[in-house]
């Protein structure tokens, strides 16, 4: 069953939105995979908000469903491309720690994981919202430990989409000792000039597209998530963005 079937069909019934509210909209809860031990622990906050401390705002804590890494400490990697095609971009992530001074929080663990250029997730697939059976593979997904100025990069393809979301990268960081700090998202720049237009879907094009101002996740606000994106086809991209986190 398509995606959008699958999205249409979870309308119908109360425990059917439910699960669309959990798989698509900003979490009040959320419980983590584990990081290098093993062990899982949970982050709370209110849904979609950000906080200030200091004289930085820590970025907005998002859903990590409906297709988390299953085992992201077996995934330490940069390059995430695996077999996927697609336009290259490069994906850097500046961590800070909004408990002191915002200054980079170095040995920090982040997790990131993404769709192909055909809105498929490794790791799932088979039966309802993906079709095409990715279970036994691992493409797009990987993590990084930040450096002493709080960078990680990352090797990948420009996203596609999928029905009912803009184009997004998840991410998920945790502290040297494996603690979530923060489970988040990137929106991508829109309108004319931008990689997102020049991309413009691959081979699927934007005709249905959802833009961030209608996303479930990014309609109230992205300006803490949204990248900053250079680049071309021929060259690459690279997408450049830094998150505060308390730690």
């Amino acid at each position: 069953m398509e995606r959008k079937n699958f999205l249409k069909s979870l309308m119908i019934g109360a425990v059917s939105t439910s699960v669309l509210v959990e798989a698509c909209k900003k979490d009040s809860v959320t419980t983590t995979t584990s990081s290098t031990s093993g062990t899982t622990s949970s982050s709370s906050s209110s849904s979609g908000s950000s906080s200030s401390s200091g004289t930085c705002s820590v970025i907005e804590t998002e859903t990590e469903g409906p297709y988390p890494t299953h085992s992201p400490a077996s995934y330490v990697r940069s390059d995430i491309t695996g077999d996927r095609t697609g336009y290259k971009m490069t994906v850097n992530i500046t961590v800070n720690n909004s408990n002191n001074s915002c200054n980079a929080l170095s040995g920090a663990l982040v997790d990131i994981w993404h769709c192909d250029a055909e809105g498929n997730y490794s790791e799932y697939g088979g039966s309802g919202s993906q079709a095409t059976n990715y279970t036994s593979v691992h493409f797009l997904r990987g993590r990084q430990t930040t450096d002493t100025n709080g960078l990680v990069s990352f090797t990948s393809i420009f996203p596609g989409w999928y029905t009912g979301r803009a184009t997004h990268i998840h991410v998920h960081i945790y502290n040297s000792a494996g603690t979530s700090l923060k489970v988040t998202q990137i929106a991508f720049p829109e309108g004319t000039g931008t990689a997102l237009a020049t991309v413009a879907g691959y081979s699927k094009g934007m005709s249905g597209y959802t833009y961030n101002a209608t996303d479930g996740v990014f309609s109230d606000g992205d300006t803490l998530e949204l990248a900053t994106i250079t680049g071309s086809k021929t060259a690459g991209f690279v997408l450049s963005i830094s998150m505060s986190v308390l730690a």
